[in-house]
């Protein structure tokens, strides 16, 4: 079985008007929403997907170095395959570059496992790892920069609809930032499991909280008992999360913008988090996936998978996650758009569009599909549905000093100046 084609493809759902959303030192715009979808064809007659983010940079990496690499060889282990592009054109002088060709690498791998398991009859979970269990824990994510009393309402939606944890992005103001996390356990009660995404706390110009004012913050947010605080400090400054983590108030979960597995091995060594996150869309795939799955059980600790996109981003991480007991893989985040008038940030129609049939959710945990392959048909149609539009999805405007910065589909790349 030989590869024949391999097409990336972006896309894009412009919003009618931009969304507005002041914080706390500036106002974040944005302006739509991407993704990517790769499909790999081999002489079989068998056909893969994977999904990808919405990067410019990625879809050039893909077409231009992956596809030449790809195409024509044998498709009989896609591990041997990564093993031989990482040996050849995943390593060079640049280091930054062999770096991005692999996670570009790690995109396309998803749709290599897609086929190397249907051709067998089974699931890709069987292939990856062994499947030990049936389902993984959703949580809802949502919230972003709204007043306190929104957060509380939304929180309470999110959780009727059978969401056992809410995700929210507090960016008010120290005391603000508290009330909210107050109002969202009164609004839940105590069954539900409140995360605090900090990612912005560290983004507001001279109105940045110093890390003085993070650990105050986290030892009041404390009182309402939130399952973890997320990225409340600069990402790659590990030590001043390990100082953190001492002071024991929460949990601490970080991982999503780590540009390289030595990043990750840093944190989990550095003892700074206890929840280590990744999104294998953009972070390195499987691959690296696994072996971080076997450090972070060494080192006793939880990972949950970021996820931000499509239907399809969710189902490909948990084919993977239900590799591991949920000793070890325990959360799979599942972004909420307003689609069908639910609860949630705004509406991504091509996010559950991708697939051909919507995912099975039970009482907040997806059940992972059995079926060959990834396990449900994907929609391909959405390529023409919703054409690429380049440039930045969104932008964060910095009120002091003034500054505006550009938001790609990279989580994991520091983001580019915009003037």
């Amino acid at each position: 079985m030989k590869v024949t084609l391999v097409q990336p493809f972006l896309m894009s759902f412009p919003f009618p008007e931009p969304i507005r959303l002041p914080f706390y030192g500036g106002e974040r715009t944005i302006l739509k929403r991407d993704a990517m979808l790769v499909r790999v064809r081999t002489d079989s007659g068998l056909t893969g997907f994977a999904p990808g983010p919405g990067s410019e940079r990625m879809h050039a990496a893909i077409r231009n170095v992956i596809a030449p690499f790809l195409e024509g060889l044998t498709l009989a282990d896609p591990d041997a395959l990564r093993v031989r592009f990482e040996a050849g054109p995943g390593r060079g002088d640049n280091r930054e570059l062999n770096r991005e060709l692999v996670k570009a690498y790690g995109v396309v791998e998803v749709a290599l496992w897609d086929i190397f398991a249907k051709s067998r009859g089974v699931p890709v979970s069987e292939v990856v790892g062994g499947r030990v269990r049936d389902r993984i824990k959703l949580y809802g994510s949502a919230g972003m920069y709204q007043p306190p009393e929104k957060f509380a309402e939304e929180a309470a939606a999110i959780a009727e609809l059978g969401f056992r944890a809410y995700k929210m992005r507090p960016a008010l103001g120290p005391e603000e930032d508290i009330r909210t996390v107050r109002l969202m356990r009164e609004a839940v009660g105590a069954n539900v499991d409140l995360m605090i995404d900090a990612h912005a706390w560290w983004r507001m110009g001279d109105r940045s909280y110093s890390p003085e004012t993070v650990a105050r913050v986290a030892e009041a947010m404390a009182a309402y008992d939130p399952l973890w605080l997320e990225e409340p400090l600069p990402h790659e400054n590990h030590a001043a999360y390990a100082a953190l983590r001492e002071k024991e108030f929460i949990p601490l979960a970080a991982g999503e913008h780590e540009p390289d597995e030595a990043g990750f091995v840093s944190l989990i060594d550095s003892d700074a988090v206890d929840y280590v996150q990744m999104d294998v869309v953009c972070q390195g795939g499987f691959a690296m996936a696994r072996r971080l799955f076997s450090l972070i059980a060494r080192r006793e600790l939880r990972f949950a998978f970021h996820a931000w996109g499509t239907d399809l981003e969710t189902l490909a991480a948990a084919q993977l996650g239900i590799c591991c007991p949920d000793t070890v893989v325990e959360w799979l985040e599942y972004p909420c758009y307003t689609d069908g008038g639910k609860p949630g940030m705004y509406q991504f129609p091509l996010a559950a569009e991708i697939l051909k049939q919507p995912l099975q959710i039970e009482r907040g945990e997806l059940v992972v599909p059995r079926e060959p392959g990834l396990g449900i048909e994907v929609n391909d149609a959405v390529i023409e549905k919703y054409p690429w539009i380049p440039g930045p999805w969104s932008f964060f405007r910095i009120d002091s000093p003034p500054l505006m910065l550009a938001v790609t589909g990279d989580h994991s790349i520091p983001w580019e100046g915009h003037s």
